[in-house]
């Protein structure tokens, strides 16, 4: 009897970390207080990973981001899954979708190593094409303040200096791995990064089981301020290497700054 409700609750249990919560989405909602950025309403996402058979996953998180009626979208990469071409989503695919979505300022990229092993240039030419701006070591203004981006610090070279040459605040800095937070300045009102994914599977008041980053589990998830340097690290929406979660809801993050 011991035996067999074992079994029930551990195929329960799989059925749950690879079908179920990896495709729960949830809406990771804070308000950030920058009398600069007071009433700008950002949704953040990074870590898609679609897979081939997941254009279901990304009609559905298209219409997730829309609702929270953003003023602007911001990607952290990784919008292909796995290395090679055959273990994703058509990236003309994936960028035509995420080009439905409408925001005031627009829609804004980085890459990730999942997408430069891919093909780098083709997905930033496939973003474009559906008017996602994507920033390599660069910024552009909008409206009364900036986006900043620098490249993948794990397949290409990230420069920090670079992406804010210039720019003029307040300013918003877009990278795939929170790994960068250690050379942004304190000028920089807010960094945003994904790659880790919240380490995808956590123990109960233990944490993330393996954090792909070298600080190790310092930068897993969530809201970092360092006397006044502010980043968000997003658990992201797909899953990468094993595909599955365990209390660790992928999420897109809606951002409110407030006077």
């Amino acid at each position: 009897m011991v035996m067999k409700f074992l079994l029930i609750f551990l195929a329960l249990f799989v059925v749950w970390i690879a079908f179920v919560e990896p495709y729960i989405l949830t809406t990771n909602y804070g308000q950030i207080k920058d009398k600069n950025l007071a009433g700008l309403r950002v949704v953040f996402v990074s870590d898609l990973h679609y897979k081939p058979y997941e254009k279901f996953r990304l009609i559905r998180d298209v219409k997730k981001i829309q609702a929270q009626n953003p003023d602007i979208v911001l990607f952290g990469g990784d919008f292909v899954n796995g290395h090679k071409k055959h273990s994703s989503l058509n990236p003309a695919v994936i960028a035509e979708e995420l080009g439905k979505i409408k925001s005031k300022y627009g829609s804004f990229a980085v890459l990730g190593n999942h997408d430069v092993w891919h093909d780098a240039y083709g997905i930033s030419k496939l973003l474009k094409k559906n008017n996602i701006t994507v920033l390599k070591n660069s910024n552009k203004k909008v409206g009364d303040f900036t986006i900043a981006g620098v490249e993948d610090m794990q397949t290409q070279s990230p420069n920090v200096e670079k992406a804010l040459n210039n720019v003029e605040t307040p300013v918003i800095l877009l990278s795939h791995t929170p790994d960068i937070f250690e050379q942004v300045p304190d000028t920089v009102n807010l960094t945003l990064a994904g790659h880790v994914h919240g380490g995808q599977v956590k123990l109960p008041f233990k944490g993330a089981v393996f954090v792909p980053s070298k600080f190790g589990t310092k930068y897993a998830e969530g809201y970092f301020n360092d006397m006044g340097r502010k980043m968000i690290v997003t658990k992201g929406v797909g899953t990468s290497i094993l595909p599955i979660r365990f209390l660790c809801f992928p999420e897109i993050v809606l951002i409110e700054f407030v006077d």
